[in-house]
């Protein structure tokens, strides 16, 4: 219950982007031929999370995408993530839950799944009065999503959205992760972020059945799986570097990999924008998240953005920075 007296508590967990090596974070893969190794970054589109009490206090009211409304037991919640961080921290009424996303909710490939989630656990940790660490929160992330809901896919989300930054993740056999930031500020941070192009296919896809389908594939495609850590590390070291243009070379040879894995990844229209972006002087990039659609990131020289966008007509650019924090309660009273 809700010791702590707060009225309103309000997280904000940043939604993220896969430079390298994703996939061996799938269990599947790292349990067997670990480690796995990702790279990944958060950027500045949010999910908010707002906690508040509920003036029915043996009721409980949950609002995302649609409203359930005067829940009398929490077992009878719809939203499985809701109903099982609620369970786990041991909440049983009184409170209302209200989410809003700047990215469409599913299907784009920026873990907002599991950033929900995480800005979920936090703001409900504050809520009761408790304090956390953000692999602690990233940790309760996995067990719900992984081992509660036995949802597939890997573990690069909840931590990459629960810590923030660009890290190297890597995922050890015995379930431990261990994190590296990329330590990137002013104007070598800026130097990247102007590499970066980001263009929305118009597709949402679940990428469960993309997971399903990659895990069990995963042993004859190990060597591929093997090659893509392997330029994880190559990427971390670029990035420490300030190899920026480095970045670009490396994303197109995991793309090129990663596309080879399972089918669903890509498919004509996908690989169309993707050339033409290439033709136009990126100099690589990758679809993001599993696969099948969302977004398109590329690195590119700022000279060459011009001609790449209008290349690339017909989609939309969105123009994401990186986002040093991860999930933070902006809100309390």
């Amino acid at each position: 219950m809700n010791d702590a007296g707060f009225r309103i508590v309000t997280s904000r967990t940043p939604l993220r982007i896969t430079f390298t090596g994703g996939g061996t974070d799938l269990p599947e893969y790292y349990r067997n031929y670990g480690p796995g190794a990702v790279i990944s970054a958060t950027v500045d589109r949010y999910i908010y999370v707002t906690i508040a009490k509920n003036f029915r206090p043996d009721e409980i009211r949950v609002s995302y995408s649609r409203t359930e409304n005067a829940i009398k037991n929490v077992n009878d919640i719809q939203h499985p993530t809701v109903r099982e961080a609620l369970k786990l921290l041991g909440i049983e009424s009184g409170i209302q839950i209200i989410s809003i996303t700047e990215i469409p909710a599913g299907g784009t490939g920026l873990g907002s799944s599991s950033s929900f989630l995480v800005g979920l656990l936090n703001a409900l940790h504050t809520w009761i009065g408790e304090t956390v660490s953000p692999r602690t929160i990233a940790e309760e992330s996995v067990k719900i999503e992984r081992n509660i809901l036995g949802e597939p896919g890997g573990k690069q989300d909840q931590y990459i959205a629960a810590f923030g930054g660009i890290q190297l993740m890597e995922f050890l056999q015995d379930e431990e992760v261990n994190l590296s930031r990329i330590p990137l500020r002013g104007e070598d941070l800026e130097r990247l972020n102007e590499r970066l192009m980001i263009f929305y296919t118009g597709v949402e896809r679940m990428s469960t059945n993309i997971h399903k389908s990659q895990s069990k594939h995963i042993p004859e495609m190990a060597n591929e799986y093997n090659r893509m850590r392997d330029i994880a590390y190559e990427t971390y070291n670029s990035l420490k570097e300030r190899k920026f243009d480095r970045l670009g070379e490396l994303m197109n040879e995991n793309w090129l990999i990663k596309r080879r894995l399972t089918s669903g990844i890509t498919d004509g229209i996908i690989d169309k924008y993707y050339n033409k972006a290439i033709e136009a002087g990126a100099e690589g990039g990758k679809l993001m998240g599993a696969g099948g659609g969302g977004f398109l990131i590329f690195s590119a020289p700022l000279e060459k953005h011009n001609s790449i966008e209008q290349a690339m007509s017909g989609l939309v650019r969105h123009r994401f920075k990186i986002e040093n924090l991860g999930s933070r309660i902006v809100y309390l009273e």
